[in-house]
């Protein structure tokens, strides 16, 4: 038997082994143990506890389930700390829960927002996440349509005139009207064409230009045509106007308005003022029918 322990190292192999399954028994044991007896100290005793403490991770089975179920504990415990925002009975965060809520806030804010304008870019004053009621939305009014202008009524024959004397009476009334002139004035009107044209619209076979133009009947005096015979030579206008009944009746009140205490003329003086007929005195034959015809157009 050698004195260099040699033999005493195999025999603590075999031995450590044994004892390393008491030592993890004893260890890992739910109860307590007996205290047992002191063992006499040995270099193979001090070689195994050196071995365990080298080995230390050597793979057991009830120590690897240990291990894993402790991990999971403790990343559970991680993840309540981080999420913690205050604690169950109602107390405050401390400052350091209050910096690591508002480092989380921030990011999540910001993505938060990043994802609101990506879904709908925002309107001035309008929320995003609020969709605009029918009913709020400006609508636009319909332009006002224009409304038509009112056609002239023809008025009636009166006074034994044809359809055409009337338009033409009617035209000489209402333009008077519009010029303002009285009453008496749009008499002293209608009689003068009833004498000068017999209320048509008379072209001249002297003038073959006014025959270019609308017109009633063609009439040879000189060169004076439409309801007035009004001549062109004498200054009262182009033939082209002067063939409107219209025109021509502005042509005679402007005239008639010139002349000074017109209105208390007899209707034949203050005919031929404006007129200068051959005939001075045929004009108050036709006062009365004037005076019906008038009463017609402005009833």
């Amino acid at each position: 038997m050698r004195d260099d322990g040699i033999l005493d190292n195999q025999n603590d192999r075999v031995g450590s082994a044994d004892r390393s399954a008491d030592v993890s028994a004893i260890e890992l044991s739910d109860g307590p143990s007996e205290p047992s007896a002191p063992r006499p100290f040995s270099s193979g005793l001090l070689r195994t506890r050196l071995a365990g403490l080298t080995n230390r991770f050597t793979a057991r089975p009830r120590r690897t389930r240990v291990a894993v179920a402790t991990g999971a504990v403790c990343c559970l415990g991680l993840i309540g700390v981080v999420q913690v925002v205050g604690d169950p009975v109602g107390e405050s965060p401390t400052p350091d829960q209050r910096a690591e809520i508002v480092q989380r806030a921030e990011p999540d804010a910001a993505s938060r927002g990043l994802a609101r304008q990506s879904a709908a870019p925002a309107i001035d004053g309008v929320d995003p996440d609020v969709s605009p009621s029918p009913s709020k939305a400006p609508k636009s009014k319909p332009e006002p349509k224009p409304k038509p202008k009112p056609k002239p009524t023809r008025v009636a024959p009166v006074a034994g005139l044809d359809r055409a004397q009337m338009d033409n009476a009617t035209i000489i009334v209402r333009t008077g009207k519009k010029m303002g002139v009285p009453r008496q004035g749009l008499v002293i009107a209608v009689a003068t064409a009833m004498q000068e044209s017999n209320l048509y619209n008379y072209a001249s076979g002297v003038l073959p230009e006014s025959q270019n133009y609308p017109h009633q009947a063609v009439g040879w005096d000189h060169d004076s045509v439409g309801l007035f015979q009004q001549r062109p030579s004498t200054g009262w206008g182009a033939v082209r106007d002067l063939m409107k009944p219209e025109y021509a009746t502005r042509q005679f009140l402007t005239a008639l308005l010139t002349i000074p205490g017109w209105q208390d003329m007899p209707l034949t003086l203050a005919a031929q003022a404006v007129q200068v007929s051959a005939f001075p005195w045929a004009y108050a034959q036709h006062e009365w029918r004037a005076d019906q015809v008038v009463d017609a157009v402005l009833a």
